[in-house]
């Protein structure tokens, strides 16, 4: 009973931190519990399956924690409105059991090399975790422990430096420091030691706090230009209303909001829009645009015809797009996702994209590069289709595997400087991966989302903070439009300027700086992520060799 009590106080600890409701100080204590449990069962307990004590309740810990803060998915609809139980379930039960399995490993490795080996194993082994979770195709990386301070960003402007990634190290850090301060003070009840190991404790977890809110208060912009842009909010069910309202409607209704909003906001001389931003696939609707014919598309020439009439002006906005290859030679040398069209004799490919559109110029695309698993990819298709049969997720779009850009682009035009980022959804919650569109001369972080597929909740609360963290980590201010909401303007300090409420239809105005240079964590990376790996890499081929030195 005593080692539930302390996992369910771990669990407790875990969910009182999250975003966007919680107070996520708490971080810094939430292992605590959990170390002990491992602790007292590991050395004192007389329980026969340690092992499966350990893993059953850190399982138990973890899987409250996931099901608390993103519980929200249930959420989603299937077509036929019911709930869709997959999209909650396998998310929840497997990354409980990823993040169990790398307590587990930690478990392990302290049996085996000792309490101070293991904890060294255990900060590195969690770092590698969450970068292997950043990066294959069954990506989920929504608890990574960096991200918990997305909404005190206040706290975390040394972000720039080190990224979400150094957050969760400082994070793990403390924790450990903590279960060693208590550690030490059961073992010897020496009061002093006591003193000085909690000074270690709070100093670690303040210090960064107290340089970042300096940081934060100093911190100005010294922007190359600016540009107003209009970030469109057209608010349509995403499950109904968007896949049966016919294209032209859609298009229109966009463009009258648009219309409506040609001007700055608040501004004192009337200034016009530059950019126009519209929501992740906010057209056509049901279908897609096929790439090769976009100079023919009625709805992208009516884009058009609307910006004739606001000289200088452009589009850019998210669009379900797609491209077929005439012969398998062409498809050979250009995808390896296409698909192949029985009875047509050519393969396509699907996809996520972002456009920009300019009178009298070719349009441009960029192709989502980080796809949602089991909706817009089948992960490892080939080994899990055969056991899973079709098991992706249908929100009322497409039910195939998408395909991808390989490398970021960024959306130049010849009416001012901005270089736009074009930032897709789920992209927005990778900062290495977004670090790219900055390498690439990204002046300006654009996102366009629908986060209305799970309702009014913490969903896309939790991606707005999110994408914060990337205004901090690459020092760029960032336009997002939502198909719902929230759409909002974020300067490169991680504050929100101005936001449209989730459920309003209409436009926000805004007039964004455009930035310049690269942060440290822009040229860097997840750099403590790697040199985790390295340390993993070097504890486990140290077992061998220490077991060869004590024979000796």
């Amino acid at each position: 009973m005593k080692y539930i009590i302390l996992s369910l106080i771990s669990a407790l600890l875990f969910c009182v931190s999250w975003p966007t409701y919680g107070v996520p100080y708490f971080i810094f204590f939430a292992f605590v519990p959990l170390l002990l449990v491992e602790h007292e069962i590991s050395k004192f307990s007389k329980i026969k399956h340690k092992s499966w004590a350990v893993f059953g309740l850190s399982y138990l810990v973890f899987i409250i924690w996931n099901i608390v803060t993103t519980g929200w998915l249930y959420n989603s609809l299937n077509p036929d409105g019911s709930h869709s139980m997959m999209a909650v379930v396998f998310p929840v039960v497997v990354n409980s059991l990823l993040m169990s399995l790398t307590f587990q490993f930690y478990h392990w490795y302290k049996k085996s090399q000792g309490t101070y080996f293991g904890l060294v194993f255990f900060v590195a082994i969690w770092m590698v975790f969450e970068k292997f979770h950043l990066s294959w195709e069954l990506t989920w990386p929504w608890l990574n422990l960096g991200n918990v301070f997305a909404d005190q960003h206040q706290f975390i402007q040394w972000y720039d430096t080190l990224g979400a990634t150094g957050g969760s190290l400082w994070i793990l850090l403390v924790n450990v420091l903590a279960f060693y301060t208590i550690r030490i003070w059961e073992a010897g009840r020496q009061r002093k030691s006591l003193i000085i190991n909690s000074s270690l404790v709070v100093g670690l977890a303040v210090f960064p706090m107290l340089i970042s809110y300096l940081m934060y208060i100093n911190y100005e912009e010294k922007p190359v230009g600016s540009v107003n842009v209009a970030m469109l909010q057209p608010d349509l069910d995403p499950y109904h209303e968007k896949y049966e309202k016919d294209s032209v409607a859609i298009v229109s209704e966009l463009l009258s909001i648009a219309g409506q909003h040609s001007v700055l906001k608040d501004s004192r001389n009337p200034e016009k829009i530059d950019i126009y931003l519209a929501p992740e696939t906010s057209f056509p609707g049901y279908g897609s645009i096929s790439e090769r014919g976009f100079h023919n598309s009625l709805l992208i020439n009516d884009i058009k015809s609307f910006l004739a009439q606001h000289p200088k002006t452009l589009f850019m906005g998210g669009a379900s797009t797609y491209y077929i290859y005439q012969n398998e030679e062409e498809k050979n040398q250009k995808s390896k996702t296409a698909s192949f069209v029985e009875g047509r004799n050519f393969w396509v490919d699907d996809y996520n994209s972002a456009v920009q559109i300019i009178p009298n110029q070719n349009v441009e695309v960029y192709h989502k590069g980080k796809l949602v698993p089991g909706v817009e990819i089948f992960p490892y298709m080939s080994v899990l289709k055969p056991l899973l049969g079709d098991a992706m997720l249908n929100m009322g779009g497409t039910i195939s595997s998408l395909g991808i850009d390989k490398e970021r682009k960024v959306f130049s035009n010849p009416f001012n400087k901005a270089k736009l980022a074009p930032v897709i959804c789920y992209e927005s919650i990778y900062g290495e991966f977004t670090n790219d569109y900055i390498k690439k001369g990204a002046n300006l972080l654009a996102i366009v989302t629908n986060d209305s597929w799970w309702g009014y909740s913490q969903g896309h609360k939790q991606l707005l903070a999110y994408a914060k963290l990337r205004a901090i980590e690459t020092r760029r201010e960032i336009v997002r439009a939502a198909n719902s909401g929230t759409s909002a303007h974020i300067n490169a300090r991680g504050d929100i300027v101005d936001e449209l409420p989730y459920g309003a239809q209409g436009a926000l105005t805004a007039q964004a700086n455009l930035l310049e240079g690269e942060t440290f964590y822009v040229r860097t990376g997840d750099l403590w992520s790697r040199l985790c790996m390295f340390v993993v890499g070097f504890l486990i081929c140290f077992i061998p060799g220490r077991k060869y030195l004590n024979r000796k």
